[in-house]
């Protein structure tokens, strides 16, 4: 190198690799380990190198114009920031850190130093990704619909990371480049059966625009290695088989249609796709000199390392149960910014759909396409929403409801568990009705009872209260109390829905809270709307 060498911290299981390819690049200056056995032995099979025990005695280096950095991923974040704030040129393999705080904290600190920080995502530097990149830019594969890889494995056990954080960036760092975006939603499970709490397999499903998906699975405890990458393509399909020979495959699968609406698949022969035979860590690390020498920005930089981090973060709160985030970076699911709503790992929102700040939706529930719920928001267990429904701010729906197109919540809308709407006033199985749907409307601060059936075509008046199991067949007044089969109203409720025992000419008060009403034309209002 022009203006030093670089130093390596770390000389084990994939250490040594670093250690070969720096060696025969030219440009190894020293490497550190903490293992006195290890360093001893490392010293006999380089005896030119400089090996070290202490990180602060290659970061004092004059000569060390940069680090690579190749120890456990729980010391990337202190090792990287130390070597950042001595001056040096950082080459980390992945994860970065092991939070997006940590990953943000050490892409600021590099640009405030101007050092360069370049993340281990070898993969992006594989002949056959390369090509395979090249070929979706071409148009060979067509629209691309489908991604998904398996990188599955018997081999060295963690305790210190998860299976997630070990084995998935890769594939993450990957799909983002070929796609060219981060993803909209973000989901994963996964399995913990060596060490409670340490996840050994996860599955990983994103959903970007455009209606492309895919997913990752990973594991250590496989009976076999296995590292494959499918790309499903409205034209073709490719498969990126990294313990083949051969690395990379083209499939140009048809499907046709008969008779307009049949789907059939007419399979052709594979091609194997010829690739450039380099090693895809040499190149990396090459590329590392490179940019360490001109001062370019790495094709791996630091905001490529915190796009693949918040991924892996937001697949961990989802195995863990919690929220799936959004933002104008990575959405995660339905439209809405990050860490707006919460949404158990059971639920399942369509694309399309808009949550507010605050909501929560609960085990099982589902949220159909184009619907939209507003803000602070409480969706039960087992409920249905949707399509093309809107929900105000401030609702609350219980257990086992299910609300379908037609229906319609204004603001502070509480419906009680397994109350029911319908959307069909005389539906039958053989005969679609769907262009018959009576729209509902539930007015501001209403409230449904328990087992209340609402038939389609009524309006639920503002602060009206549906007891429990009646049956709703016509509009009901704002501040009615209804009850019976089929309802009838039967008294009126205040705003805090307290039931007005004594109604005179002069109007009501509620004993409760207070408020004042006074009833004109048969209907009840509020004493502030009338004087």
């Amino acid at each position: 190198m022009k203006k030093g060498k670089i130093g390596l911290a770390g000389l084990g299981y994939w250490g040594k690799n670093v250690l070969r390819n720096l060696y025969e690049l030219g440009v190894l200056g020293a490497a550190y380990d903490t293992d006195p056995n290890t360093v001893a032995e490392w010293r006999k099979k380089y005896p030119e190198v400089r090996f070290v025990l202490s990180m602060d005695e290659l970061l004092a280096d004059p000569g060390i114009k940069a680090v690579a950095v190749a120890t456990p991923a729980v010391t990337h974040y202190s090792i990287v920031k130390d070597a950042l704030e001595a001056g040096k040129d950082v080459f980390v393999e992945k994860p970065l850190a092991l939070t997006v705080a940590q990953g943000e904290e050490l892409v600021r600190l590099a640009s405030r130093k101007k050092r360069i920080i370049m993340i281990g995502h070898v993969l992006q530097y594989h002949p056959a990704v390369l090509k395979l990149k090249q070929m979706i830019a071409d148009g060979e594969l067509g629209r691309i619909e489908y991604i998904y890889s398996n990188r599955l494995n018997i081999g060295k056990l963690r305790t210190e990371e998860n299976i997630l954080w070990s084995f998935a960036p890769h594939d993450i760092s990957v799909i983002l480049m070929l796609v060219g975006k981060e993803p909209l939603r973000v989901d994963a499970f996964g399995g913990d059966y060596l060490n409670a709490g340490t996840a050994d397999i996860t599955l990983t499903t994103l959903e970007f625009e455009n209606r492309i998906k895919g997913h990752i699975f990973v594991s250590w405890l496989h009976p076999f290695k296995e590292q494959k990458l499918v790309i499903v393509g409205s034209k073709a399909m490719a498969v990126f088989d990294d313990v083949s020979s051969e690395k990379l495959f083209l499939y140009p699968h048809q499907i046709e249609w008969k008779q307009g609406k049949i789907p059939v698949a007419k399979k052709a022969e594979y091609e194997v796709v010829p690739i450039e035979k380099k090693e895809p860590l040499k190149e990396e690390l090459a590329h590392f000199v490179e940019c360490v020498e001109l001062g370019k920005r790495p094709r791996t930089d630091g905001e490529e390392a915190l796009r693949v981090l918040r991924v892996l973060e937001l697949a961990e709160k989802s195995m863990s149960g919690c929220a799936v985030e959004k933002g104008p970076s990575i959405p995660g699911g339905a439209d809405g910014a990050r860490n707006e709503y919460f949404s158990h790992e059971t639920a399942v929102i369509d694309d399309g759909v808009r949550i507010g700040k605050n909501s929560k939706i609960w085990h099982f529930s589902h949220i159909l396409k184009n619907s939209e719920i507003g803000d602070n928001c409480v969706i039960g267990q087992n409920v249905t929403i949707g399509p093309d429904v809107r929900i105000g701010s401030g609702c609350k729906v219980q257990n086992n409801v299910s609300i379908y197109k037609g229906v319609t919540l204004e603001d502070g809308v509480f419906c009680g568990p397994s109350c029911v709407f319908t959307n069909v006033y005389n539906p039958r199985a053989f005969i679609e009705r769907k262009n018959e749907f009576r729209p509902t409307l539930v007015k501001k601060g209403a409230t449904i009872g328990a087992n209340a059936t609402i038939v389609c075509g009524a309006t639920i008046g503002e602060y009206a209260l549906i007891g429990a199991g009646a049956v709703v067949k016509e509009d009901v007044r704002p501040y009615a109390l209804m009850a019976g089969v089929p309802a009838r109203q039967i008294g009126w409720v205040c705003e805090c829905g307290t039931s007005l025992k004594e109604i005179e000419k002069n109007g009501a008060s509620c004993p409760a809270c207070g408020k004042k009403y006074k009833v004109r034309s048969n209907s009840l209002e509020p004493m502030e709307k009338t004087e």
